[in-house]
């Protein structure tokens, strides 16, 4: 009767065991979820402006409300918060100067790559470099090109059709969904990302039909 007790008693301990290791893994898988989820949110952010998602990650480090992986310790330093500071006025400020949005446009492109890139590697831990920078430059700099590549294709319509008048009002929507994406990767990664794939959706939509119905008439001619 003893030897039966004792013998409920460690399969009962075994299952309970089993349970909880099944729990820490779905837990971690989540956990990792949720931290690709984030970088992939504050890649987007660096397509519509570079500096601005890595001032909030670097705020967000520093007041200890978000985790990065151990090697980029160094973007929560307050040094690190002054240089991206100062970068985010600049950024802002230029896209507000004509002509000289659309040099930024032009060096913008490889640069949101390479952020998007670093803020996905800054975000993702407890797995391999391998994997880690595989994911980062794959996912989070390909999101951020896309974002970026939609970005640059209105800036350029804008610039054909009125002549690059409307472009401070691109520029400020371009900021405000920056700085948006950015606050809602952090706080509601699963609803950011959802956001971005609904507006780039509606944008990449709204702005192929509106260069196909200003694309010029091709003239066709005929034999006398």
């Amino acid at each position: 009767m003893a030897l039966r007790l004792r013998d409920d008693t460690l399969r009962n301990a075994e299952t309970k065991i089993c349970n909880l290791t099944a729990t820490f893994s779905v837990l971690a898988n989540m956990e990792l979820l949720l931290s690709v989820c984030i970088g992939l949110g504050l890649s987007a952010a660096c397509g519509f402006r570079i500096f601005v998602p890595l001032l909030v990650t670097s705020i967000a480090a520093h007041s200890g409300h978000l985790d990065l992986a151990p090697s980029f310790d160094w973007v929560g330093s307050p040094a690190a918060l002054t240089a991206f500071s100062v970068a985010t006025a600049l950024e802002i400020g230029g896209y507000y100067v004509p002509w000289v949005d659309n040099f930024l446009d032009t060096v913008a492109t490889p640069a949101a790559v390479v952020a998007g890139t670093v803020v996905t590697a800054s975000m993702v831990t407890d797995v391999s470099p391998f994997l880690r920078w595989s994911l980062a430059v794959v996912a989070g700099g390909g999101v951020a090109g896309i974002v970026q590549a939609t970005t640059v294709l209105a800036r350029g319509l804008s610039l054909t059709s009125t002549g690059g008048v409307a472009n401070p009002i691109i520029a400020t929507a371009e900021l405000g969904g920056s700085i948006l994406t950015a606050i809602a990767a952090i706080v509601a990664p699963f609803f950011a990302i959802g956001l971005i794939f609904v507006v780039l959706a509606i944008a990449s939509y709204k702005l192929l039909r509106r260069r196909n119905t200003t694309a010029p008439p091709i003239l066709t001619s005929t034999a006398a």
